[in-house]
């Protein structure tokens, strides 16, 4: 349930009714809005009785929200959410390019990469610094090592950097050194480290995971949430189905339903979706003509050499040729915020 403040409620009215929910074994959530506040009611077994609420000084009305998703839902937050990563926003009308290699190998590809994307409007790097990979015996990262590399293309490039965290524990580091904590599709449902990606204080880029519903992705957020970071990116990332004409099956219909949905961001990797270089271009124009608030590709300089998913990487002479073909598609303000970054 939501409780919704009069505009002219008090700081005290306020706090009454939080104390109110509390005494009656809830959660109490307060959502500061920008004409009036609201409070979410939460962890609620059942439904809950609007009366004592109603008859509090300052309250205007109770809304009951109906989706398991609360704090994510647009039920609870009608306005989108923008998520501030240095100067770039994240969300609304804004749209953001992501772009590096698949996983940091060294400091001098880094960066080279780092400056291609930069000067052809990329906003945000990405580079994984521990590899979550399929055989034991692949690439698995530099660790550590990577972290400073990323860190050092922040203060080369300007650059802001996300890269994933493969468990609390390492969060820690991750969180340290980065801008964007990202959670992989295959730690979409991994509760303790999304209690702990709840707790930081870094925005969390959350992928779909393999096999989930929307539902269980936005139950996945809603974890993170509840643990106070509203900072939170989705990205979808493709699911598995029984299609082997592509490494995944790339849903563009969550698009609109999670924006429908939720007031979250969301973004698309059309590189892991895909898993073949040729299909990421049409994917990425067709994810932004879908809605989506951002994209998120893989881009490496020699392909051929890269320690992970080098088949599924644009070459950076694709990767200006994917934003060309995705400008026309844009806002006029979209645009317009994309060539500024964008060296010709």
């Amino acid at each position: 349930m939501l409780v919704v403040m009069s505009s002219y409620a008090t700081e005290e009215e306020i706090a009454q009714v939080v104390t109110a929910i509390e005494r009656e074994g809830y959660v109490a959530r307060v959502i500061k809005g920008g004409e009036r506040t609201a409070i979410g009611i939460l962890q609620n077994r059942g439904s809950v009785d609007p009366a004592p609420f109603l008859l509090l000084p300052g309250v205007k009305e109770t809304i009951p929200v109906s989706k398991p998703y609360k704090l994510v839902s647009r039920e609870l937050e009608l306005t989108d959410t923008i998520v501030q990563v240095g100067d770039v926003r994240i969300g609304g009308e804004n749209f953001v390019i992501i772009a590096g290699p698949c996983a940091v190998e060294s400091e001098t590809q880094a960066l080279t990469i780092a400056r291609t994307v930069k000067d052809q409007g990329a906003c945000i790097f990405r580079g994984g610094a521990y590899k979550p990979r399929t055989s034991p015996y692949s690439f698995q990262g530099l660790g550590e090592e990577g972290l400073k590399i990323l860190a050092k293309v922040r203060e080369e490039t300007g650059l802001s950097v996300v890269t994933e965290a493969l468990d609390h524990e390492q969060c820690d580091l991750v969180e340290e050194y980065t801008d964007i904590i990202q959670i992989g599709a295959r730690n979409m449902q991994n509760f303790s480290l999304l209690n702990r990606a709840g707790k930081a204080r870094k925005p969390i880029l959350l992928k779909r995971g393999m096999s989930a519903t929307i539902q269980e992705w936005l139950m996945a957020a809603e974890y993170i949430m509840a643990k106070g970071n509203s900072n939170v990116i989705l990205c979808e990332r493709g699911v598995r189905t029984f299609a082997d004409h592509s490494r995944n099956t790339l849903d563009l219909s969550a698009i609109p339903v999670v924006k429908q949905e939720s007031h979250l961001p969301i973004i698309v990797d059309p590189s892991h979706a895909c898993g073949r270089r040729d299909q990421v271009i049409p994917m990425s124009r067709a994810s932004t003509a879908a809605g989506a608030h951002g994209l998120m590709v893989e881009v490496h300089n020699e392909p051929a050499k890269a320690l992970s998913d080098g088949q599924q990487a644009l070459f950076p002479a694709q990767f200006t040729e994917m934003i060309n073909e995705i400008l026309p598609i844009l806002t006029e303000e979209q645009r317009t915020k994309l060539l500024q970054g964008r060296r010709s």
